[in-house]
């Protein structure tokens, strides 16, 4: 990746790409960049570097507190409108410590301390009293992000609530013990998560296509999304056909249980001792499958999901709109979220890294399973290809 951040600082400060000294602290105008970014198209934010692209570095032994206070204030509700998930990684560059982090765009206008920012130039505006500014931010988003699409006729008896919301705010204190959805109301969650919003260019407010997939029975779901479908197939000896089979229709909280249990059944589960700890490879093989596969997807597309379990891979595919076609590299890509929304829920819940870690932790973690590398190649169907067998052995990773 440090070749990335030196083209970067090359080029310089721009649209996409901004400094920050930040040598012991981190300032607020940081976060009004991180607004910004979030609400134009995206972009990346290096602490430690000048304005003119002299590395200066952070403070060694500020570091880990940099870092807390960043994560801290974007899972704030208090601070940022939709909270953020984004992680400051660390760097070496000419002997000093450069934090950085890529701020992908959001489904959702982005607001820090009550404040709309947006991005020109190089620059960070506030824009919140320029209301045609910020219109045209939501019309941009409406065209881009069909998870944002408002229900206004979908009542409340068509979701699970009851059922869903104890297991969503259970999860989430699992993950962050002190987690404000602890005490948040099911409307209060549904609204700091971007589920239940107000659109102001057409006038509604409502249930969006997200809350739908999340949290809504059967006929709900079919209504708003009628091509939705994800497709288990384990296909080990009937080549032809396939030996079993899951398709998956239900809301998606629900949906990855179901198909990190699918893979669980067709699959051997190997620990491995990665410090000091005995870790189940395969489980977060399938929670980096699964997530994906639930979160980054179109979800207007008529062409199924699909996860296939062969005798020596793991196949899956689903439909989506491709900004760089071809095949990832894990140490020079830019992560992009199909759905932020989506993603953002399955981070407060845990069933879900924060954006461009999960690539990191296929390639991380099928090396130790099987010794291979995982091919992600992302095009119209996005194809993520998991070798199941060791290299250079025919030992079966399947379940009998």
């Amino acid at each position: 990746m440090n070749a990335k951040l030196l083209q970067l600082i090359s080029d310089g400060e721009g649209l996409t790409v901004e400094f920050k000294r930040c040598a012991d602290k981190i300032t607020n105008t940081v976060y009004e960049t991180v607004c910004s970014f979030s609400n134009r198209y995206g972009g990346y934010i290096l602490l430690g570097v000048e304005d003119n692209g002299k590395v200066s570095g952070v403070v060694p032994e500020a570091v880990k507190q940099i870092k807390k206070d960043f994560a801290d204030s974007l899972n704030n509700p208090q601070r940022f409108a939709p909270t953020l998930f984004i992680a400051l990684e660390e760097a070496k560059i000419e002997g000093k410590v450069v934090l950085w982090c890529y701020v992908p765009t959001d489904s959702q206008v982005v607001m820090f301390g009550g404040r709309i920012f947006d991005r020109n130039a190089d620059g960070d505006m506030d824009i919140t009293r320029n209301s045609s500014m910020v219109a045209q931010i939501h019309q941009r988003k409406n065209a881009e992000y069909t998870e944002r699409k408002i229900f206004p006729y979908a009542k409340e008896s068509d979701f699970e609530f009851d059922r869903l919301m104890p297991l969503v705010r259970r999860l989430a204190v699992n993950r962050q013990k002190d987690h404000p959805w602890e005490k948040m109301s099911d409307i209060e969650i549904l609204k700091s998560a971007g589920l239940y919003q107000s659109d102001p260019e057409f006038g509604k407010t409502g249930y969006n296509l997200a809350a739908a997939l999340l949290f809504g029975r059967a006929e709900l779901i079919r209504a708003c999304t009628p091509n939705y479908i994800t497709d288990a197939i384990c296909r080990r000896e009937n080549l032809d056909r396939y030996d079993d089979r899951l398709m998956v229709t239900t809301n998606l909280i629900d949906a990855y249980d179901e198909l990190i249990a699918f893979i669980s059944k067709h699959t051997l589960d190997r620990f491995f001792l990665i410090g000091d700890q005995s870790v189940s490879v395969r489980s977060w093989i399938a929670r980096e499958l699964v997530s994906n596969i639930l979160v980054h997807r179109e979800y207007t597309s008529a062409y199924p999901a699909k996860i296939i379990i062969e005798r020596q891979r793991i196949v899956m595919e689903n439909w989506c709109l491709p900004r760089i076609p071809g095949r990832i590299d894990p140490d020079m890509f830019t992560p992009y979220p199909k759905n932020p929304l989506l993603a953002s829920f399955f981070i407060n819940i845990g069933r879900a890294d924060i954006l461009g870690s999960g690539v990191r932790n296929l390639y991380k973690y099928t090396k130790i399973y099987s010794g291979g590398e995982p091919e992600l190649v992302e095009g119209d169907v996005f194809r993520t290809t998991i070798p199941l067998v060791h290299q250079g052995s025919s030992i079966p990773t399947w379940n009998a």
